[in-house]
Order: structure tokens, then C-alpha cells, then sequence
């Protein structure tokens, strides 16, 4: 599997990266057994680099992907965590975390804190949880609504871990394109990691972000290439961006199907394939909650894409021009 250096520093990342969000128990409860089976499969199939979260399944998923790679050499892997949200105790456990999608015991809440203390107190709380003494990257996590503690407090703590070696690069991880293109411009990030943005059915990663990156020589890592799951499998009720996908946005998807379908593709291998094109996109993280759907995903990224199928989607006005691919 082809991997690539972070920015200027000395992480490498597989193209293919594991997110761990589903072993911390995303929407359903899974086994341990079965998550610790899913890093296998991902090993197993070459795959180097690892992200996972405090907020995925309140420390659960940091838990588990800590214990699946502790038999591995350690500097054989790339391991990504954020900060930015802190674990505190609740107390008595109050039901499952559904409101963030995580079926886990509350014993915890998030706490936003994007102020240096907390950066460095989430990295020491993350570290204990992962059974490790460094981590490779770490992103500020969703910092949308916290943009100015952000900036002034959150990265310039990450700058100081970065120079004492407790961590070795440093970025940002959202769901928008417009504040990490200020990360890029305005500090000296390694990555970023931009979730749903640019994929088959939103490409604004396009306009501004993933250009920047290009000139900059900042790498970029693609989340949420499914866009939830309707780019996976577009049919009624399928969701879109985590709600159900409106009828517009469905109806392109099963058109961006039916072209990769008359081309013997799933729309779930161009779905992968296609964020890799781009020359500042490093890897392309993947979701799995179980060895079946990670031998499964890997099968469908090494599936060779026609250039053909490329150029029907371009002559149907489901890709533009200047979207690179390969």
C-alpha cells in the first residue's frame, strides 16, 4: 500500500487509514472481540496508520485501538488522536451516549476545551487511555464554534508538544473547509483532516482548501468519503451528513450508481478511489466495525477504476473538469 510523508515533518501515513470511531461503538454496541478482529483485518491488509478520538465512545475507541496494537512494534504504525473535548466524570452512569451516537454507558461528559491546559491534559488523559508514551498526530477536533481559544490557546499548546517530541505532527480535523484553509494559512500545521467534503456528492474541498494545500505542501486527509453512508449504499432512508439524505441528494447519488454500475464498479470503490486523485490528499480514512466490513473495504479500494467511468460522470455533469482523479 503507497504511503505518504505528512507536510514537512516525518509521519507517514498508509493511503488507507483505520477510523476508529466504529469500534468505539458508533450507533451500535460491538463486541470487543469483534473490534480487536477489525484492526487485525486492517493490519493485515497493509494498513499503517490509525485515527481515533476521546469523543468516540467517551475513550472507548482510544481503549480498544491502544490494546489491538500493543503487540505491534511501534514504529512500524502512525497513531492520530484530537483534543479539544475533555472526559470529565458525571457520576452515576446516565444511559447510553446516544446523543453523540455512541452506545456506551455515560459514565462521562465532554467538556469543550480548546484553552492550553486542556490541550495538554486531554493528550496526558489520551495517551493513558491508548497505552502509549507518544502519539503521531494530533488534531484540534471540531473547533467550529471555538475558533478564537482555537487559534490563540489550542494550537500554539500543540506547537509546544510538538517541539518536546510528546507528539511528532499536528493539525486540525472538521467537517468544514473554511477554517482549516486558516490553519493552513495562519500556522504550521502538518495535516489536516477533512471529513465529507470532498467526496462524489460534495466536492468543496475543491474551491479553496485542497489548492492551498497543493501550494503549501500541506497534507490533507480525507474523512467521511461515504458522506455517512448514502455514498455507500443510496437508497430510501439512507443518511446523508449523519440525517436522512433530502430527495436531490439522493437522486444524484443513485445516478452517480447507475454510471459506475454500467462500468462494473461499485459506487462505493469510485466512492474511495476518487479523493485520492487529488495530489495534496495523503489518505483516505475508512470506518470499520468488523473484519468482514474492513477486508471488504480494502477489496473495494484496490478494485481498478476505468478511466472511462470517470469521463461518463464528467460528460453527465456529476464531476467537474478540474476534479483530478486516477
Amino acid at each position: 500500500m503507497r504511503d505518504s510523508t505528512l507536510g514537512r515533518g516525518g509521519v507517514t501515513v498508509t493511503e488507507l487509514s483505520f477510523g476508529a470511531a466504529g469500534i468505539g461503538n458508533l450507533y451500535a454496541p460491538v463486541d470487543p472481540d469483534e473490534a480487536a478482529a477489525a484492526v487485525d483485518a486492517a493490519w493485515d491488509a497493509g494498513i499503517r496508520s490509525f485515527d481515533t478520538a476521546p469523543h468516540y465512545g467517551l475513550g472507548l475507541s482510544e481503549r480498544r485501538l491502544g490494546e489491538a496494537l500493543r503487540g505491534r512494534p511501534r514504529d512500524t504504525y502512525t497513531l492520530a488522536t484530537k483534543v479539544g473535548r475533555l472526559l470529565e466524570p458525571s457520576g452515576e452512569p446516565v444511559g447510553d451516549d446516544l446523543a453523540h451516537g455512541f452506545a456506551v454507558p455515560a459514565t462521562h461528559r465532554r467538556v469543550w476545551d480548546f484553552s492550553a491546559d486542556g490541550v495538554r491534559r486531554c493528550v496526558e488523559a489520551s495517551l493513558e487511555r491508548l497505552g502509549l508514551d507518544r502519539i503521531d498526530l494530533v488534531h484540534l477536533h471540531d473547533p467550529d464554534d471555538h475558533e478564537d481559544a482555537a487559534f490563540r490557546h489550542g494550537y500554539p499548546a500543540l506547537e509546544r508538544l510538538r517541539e518536546e517530541g510528546v507528539v511528532r505532527a499536528i493539525g486540525a480535523g472538521m467537517n468544514q473547509t473554511a477554517m482549516l484553509t486558516r490553519f493552513m494559512r495562519d500556522t504550521d500545521v502538518d495535516a489536516v483532516l477533512c471529513a465529507g467534503r470532498y467526496t462524489l456528492l460534495d466536492r468543496s474541498a475543491l474551491d479553496t482548501l485542497l489548492p492551498e494545500a497543493a501550494a503549501r505542501g500541506t497534507s490533507v486527509l480525507i474523512g467521511g468519503v461515504f458522506n455517512s453512508g448514502l455514498l455507500a449504499d443510496p437508497r430510501p432512508g439512507a443518511t446523508y451528513d449523519y440525517t436522512a439524505a433530502p430527495p436531490a441528494i439522493l437522486a444524484r447519488a443513485l445516478r452517480l450508481k447507475a454510471v459506475t454500475e454500467r462500468h462494473g464498479i461499485p459506487l462505493r470503490a469510485a466512492a474511495l478511489r476518487f479523493p485520492l486523485g487529488h495530489p495534496a490528499v495523503a489518505s483516505v480514512l475508512l470506518g470499520g466495525r468488523s473484519a468482514d466490513e474492513v477486508r471488504d473495504a480494502v477489496a473495494q479500494y484496490r478494485r481498478p477504476v476505468p478511466p472511462a467511468l470517470w469521463e461518463d460522470l464528467r460528460a453527465e455533469g456529476l464531476l467537474p473538469e478540474e476534479a483530478p482523479v486516477r
